[in-house]
């Protein structure tokens, strides 16, 4: 299978846990693995290829839509918009934390989601 990789699409959102998380909001950053067939490609046009453009804007979306409590929902709510792009079979999701409220993480924390067709 071919992919489509879009890396650390960096949004200042308001989901967490903690009040202060959605009171004050905090940097998360969303990774893209989108699954395709790229074998019959034989045009260097955007008509009938994916548009990972779209797939940054529902992104955009979640993130700046409704607030969230988990990283486990955000990334699930992102891979079935996802999967409803013509075009895209396999996607897999990471929503990142790089500066979480909990004390001793320095590395922050991600969840990832593979959802396919």
């Amino acid at each position: 299978m071919d992919r489509i990789i879009v890396e650390r699409i960096v949004c200042y959102a308001f989901h967490g846990v903690m009040l202060e998380e959605q009171s004050l909001g905090q940097e998360f950053q969303v990774s893209l693995e989108l699954g395709v067939d790229l074998s019959g490609h034989n045009s260097d046009q955007i008509d009938g290829a994916v548009d990972y453009r779209v797939a940054i804007a529902i992104v955009e979306e979640v993130m700046y839509g409704s607030s969230c409590r988990l990283l486990e929902t955000l990334a699930c709510r992102i891979a079935d918009r996802l999967l409803a792009l013509e075009g895209v079979i396999e996607a897999a999701v990471e929503v990142r934390k790089p500066n979480p409220p909990i004390p001793g993480v320095q590395g922050g924390v991600s969840v990832m989601v593979s959802r396919g067709r």
